[in-house]
C-alpha cells in the first residue's frame, strides 16, 4: 500500500533528519553525557541538573536506532550515554540509580524511584540487544534484582513507587508534582512491564545466538514469571472492567485512589505495550486472554480523539476538568497504538486513525527548523513554547520509538512469526 510506504518513509526521515540530529547536538563534551535542559525558547542551560529519566531514554533511543539502522554515530551516542549512566547514576553504596545528578555528575536527589530504575533497565537492555555488551548486561540484571527485591509487594502484589536511597520507606512517593501521592500507580507498572519485556526478549536473543553464551543468566525463568505476573496485574487490577480505561493510582491493597481519572495517552500506550509483553512471552493462552483486552483499551482511548486527528491528554471525571492539550508523547503513542490494532487485528479504521494523527504531528508538532518536536499545542492550536524542548521529561523516546516501531513493523515479519507463535 502506497500510504504505508509513505508512512514508513516519513517516519524514517523524521527520525534521522529531525529527532536524532537534535539530540546529537545535546552532547555535553565538557562534562560528559548530555546536557540537562534546553528550554522552550531554545535557550540551552549547560549547567542544568541531569535527570535519570532523560539519560535512560537517550540511551534507549540511540541504542535502538543503532540496532535498527546501524549508523556509527548512533552507537557512539548510545555508548556515551551508557558510560555516563554507569559512572554517575549508579549508586555504588546501596545499588540502584539516583533520580537526579548535577551537571558535573554529583548526586542531587538520591531517592530510588522505581519508574526511573525501570527506564535504566530499558535503556541498558536495548544497548545489549544492539551490541552484546557484557557490562550493560550485568548492570541490567542488577537493576532487575533491585526492583524485585525492593519494589515488589509480597502481600498484595504489584510494585511500589519509591524508597529512600538506602531502600527505606519514603513519605513522598510521587513521580512528579502533577501526580497524586499513592504507593502504586499505573504509570510505574507500565514502565516496569516495558523493560521486563525487553529484558526477557534480550535473554531469548542471547540464547538464540549462542546456547552457551557467557552473558546468559539463570534469571530467565524469574524474568518470565515476573512478566506473567505483570500481565495479570494489568488485566486484573489496573484495567477498569467497567470502562476499559486504566485506573491511575492505588493504595497498597489496590483500592483505587485520587478520583475517577482517565489518561488517554497511557491507555493507548498500554494497549500496545501489554500486547508486546504477551507476544514476547510467546504463550498462546496468555495471548487469548490479553488480545481482547488490548482491543478494548485501544477502543476506550478513542474517547480522547479529536476531529483534527490528535488525542487529548487526560480528564478528571469527578471535577469535569479536561486537559485537552495535544502533548507530543500522547500523539506518538497514538500512532503506534492504533497501528498495532491495524497490524494484528486488521482494523482499517485504526490505520486511518494512525495516518490522521501522524498528519497532525507533521503539521503541528515537528519543528522542521530547529529540530525535535514542540511539547504541545492547545485545543485552539496555540503553540507551547514555554515547556522544555529537552529536559527532565522531554526526551527522545516516545517520538523516536514511534518512528522505529513503524519502520520495524513494516520491514520485519510480525512478532507472532518472530516469536514462533
Amino acid at each position: 500500500m502506497d500510504k504505508l510506504q509513505t508512512l514508513k518513509s516519513e517516519a524514517l526521515d523524521c527520525l534521522t533528519t529531525n529527532i536524532l540530529p537534535f539530540w546529537l547536538n545535546m552532547q555535553d563534551h565538557e562534562r560528559g553525557g548530555f546536557y540537562g535542559q534546553m528550554r522552550g525558547d531554545l535557550t540551552l542551560d549547560k549547567d542544568a541538573n541531569k535527570g535519570g529519566i532523560l539519560n535512560a531514554r537517550i540511551l534507549w533511543s540511540f541504542s535502538a536506532a543503532y540496532r535498527v539502522l546501524g549508523k556509527q554515530e548512533y552507537l557512539d551516542a548510545a555508548t556515551r550515554a551508557k558510560d555516563f549512566i554507569l559512572k554517575y547514576f549508579f549508586d555504588p553504596v546501596y545499588g540502584g540509580t539516583y533520580w537526579e545528578i548535577s551537571a558535573d555528575g554529583s548526586p542531587v536527589d538520591t531517592k530510588k524511584q522505581f519508574y526511573a530504575l525501570g527506564f535504566m533497565l530499558y535503556g541498558l537492555t536495548e544497548y545489549v540487544r544492539a551490541t552484546g555488551d557484557r557490562e550493560a548486561f550485568i548492570a541490567a540484571v542488577q537493576l532487575y534484582k533491585c526492583i524485585e527485591k525492593h519494589s515488589l509487594d509480597s502481600e498484595y502484589n504489584g510494585y511500589i513507587e519509591a524508597q529512600t536511597r538506602d531502600w527505606q520507606p519514603i513519605a513522598d512517593m510521587r513521580l512528579s508534582d502533577l501526580d497524586a501521592n499513592y504507593p502504586k500507580s499505573q504509570n510505574t507498572h507500565l514502565h516496569i512491564i516495558e523493560p521486563y519485556t525487553n529484558l526477557y526478549r534480550c535473554l531469548k536473543e542471547l540464547k538464540a545466538k549462542d546456547n552457551h553464551n557467557p552473558f546468559r543468566s539463570d534469571i530467565t525463568p524469574k524474568v518470565e514469571a515476573s512478566l506473567r505476573n505483570l500481565i495479570d496485574i494489568f488485566c486484573d487490577k489496573i484495567l477498569n472492567p467497567e470502562t476499559h480505561h486504566l485506573d491511575l493510582f492505588f493504595d497498597m491493597d489496590w483500592t483505587r485512589g485520587a478520583g475517577w481519572l482517565e489518561s488517554y495517552g497511557h491507555d493507548i500506550e498500554c494497549s500496545w505495550l501489554l500486547h508486546e509483553a504477551a507476544l514476547v512471552l510467546g504463550d498462546e493462552e496468555v495471548l487469548r486472554k490479553v488480545e481482547p483486552i488490548v482491543q478494548l483499551v485501544a477502543k476506550a482511548s478513542e474517547k480522547g480523539l479529536n476531529a483534527d486527528g490528535s488525542m487529548t491528554h487526560e480528564a478528571n471525571l469527578d471535577t469535569g476538568h479536561v486537559d485537552d492539550d495535544r502533548h507530543w508523547w500522547v500523539q506518538a503513542e497514538a500512532v503506534v497504538g492504533f497501528y498495532n490494532i491495524y497490524q494484528y487485528f486488521g482494523d482499517e479504521s485504526a490505520l486511518e486513525k494512525t495516518l490522521r494523527c501522524w498528519q497532525y504531528i507533521k503539521e503541528n508538532l515537528v519543528d522542521n527548523i530547529n529540530g525535535e518536536w514542540y511539547w504541545s499545542r492547545d485545543a485552539e492550536g496555540n503553540l507551547n513554547t514555554t515547556d522544555d524542548r529537552a529536559g527532565f521529561w522531554k526526551c527522545p523516546y516516545h517520538n523516536s520509538r514511534m518512528c522505529l516501531e513503524l519502520v520495524e513493523r513494516m520491514t520485519s515479519p510480525s512478532l507472532h512469526k518472530e516469536e514462533g507463535l
